[in-house]
């Protein structure tokens, strides 16, 4: 899967990225599924060890345009995790209290501690996305950010956190399709939003954003992965695999017991 890393010297272009596409996998749907059955049970297995071994720190951050599929991603990819080490943060409109303080004070409060997977539905991202699209902040509040997010970046990943970012590529087409599932169906109402068509009418504008976060903030030691995700089986597929390649890398075992358990009889 790391045709879809964003490599720091190689610019993308989102134009060039296809939504729909599949990559090499041709077994279909079903079989997209069964893999990713597979890749579940490795990663709860994995994330136990983490839990356990208590040394590890796990970031993950979900962006992408409304209904491209981070709530589906944590429902379906975390499915069988160990509630106890994973917990997810989201990033809606900031409180007062929030806006009170620098825009990165809410989020590096919710930051992985040891043992920990955390994973951001919406991040720290919408102050260099949504800010700049609505105009919250004059260009030059905004342009700095990005430094400023590639040094808070590294300095969690000096501190042990081991980060991946993932972009939910979803084509303006099928987006449509999906507001109007939601629109169609009464049991979907409460997840649609009429927001969510202002920030469609924005979507040229939203892409050039997510166009320069991918370009400026994809780094060594915080990579964003741009995920085609108008398949969502296949959305799921790619960051599955990364989670399960990243943390076979780390290399993780269980601790040792600081006890001698040879001869403990249970009676």
């Amino acid at each position: 899967m790391d045709r879809y890393r964003v490599k720091p010297s190689h610019p993308v272009k989102l134009v060039d990225w296809d939504p729909d596409e599949t990559g090499a996998f041709d077994g279909g749907k079903n079989d997209g599924k069964d893999i990713l059955d597979q890749l579940t049970e490795e990663l709860e297995e994995l994330q136990e060890r983490l839990y356990a071994g208590h040394r590890h720190k796990v970031l993950v951050v979900l962006q992408g345009m409304d209904t491209s599929g981070k709530d589906g991603v944590i429902r379906h990819v975390f499915e069988g995790v160990n509630p106890q080490g994973v917990r997810v943060a989201g990033f809606k409109v900031p409180t007062q209290i929030e806006l009170d303080h620098d825009y990165l004070w809410r989020v590096h409060n919710q930051v992985p501690a040891k043992g920990e997977i955390v994973i951001f539905n919406r991040s720290h991202y919408e102050d260099v996305l949504a800010v700049r699209v609505n105009q919250l902040v004059p260009d030059k509040v905004w342009g700095a950010r990005f430094d400023q997010i590639n040094a808070f970046e590294k300095m969690l990943a000096d501190e042990g956190v081991t980060i991946l970012k993932f972009y939910l590529h979803i084509s303006k087409k099928e987006q449509k399709r999906r507001l109007e599932e939601r629109l169609q169906d009464p049991a979907k109402h409460w997840k649609f939003a009429q927001g969510d068509l202002k920030t469609r009418e924005r979507w040229d504008d939203y892409m050039v954003a997510y166009q320069d976060v991918l370009n400026r903030t994809s780094t060594d030691w915080a990579p964003w992965y741009i995920v085609p995700s108008d398949k969502k089986w296949y959305r799921n597929l790619v960051i599955g695999s990364v989670l399960v390649d990243t943390l076979k890398k780390l290399k993780i075992e269980y601790p040792q017991s600081g006890e001698d358990l040879s001869n403990v009889v249970i009676v």
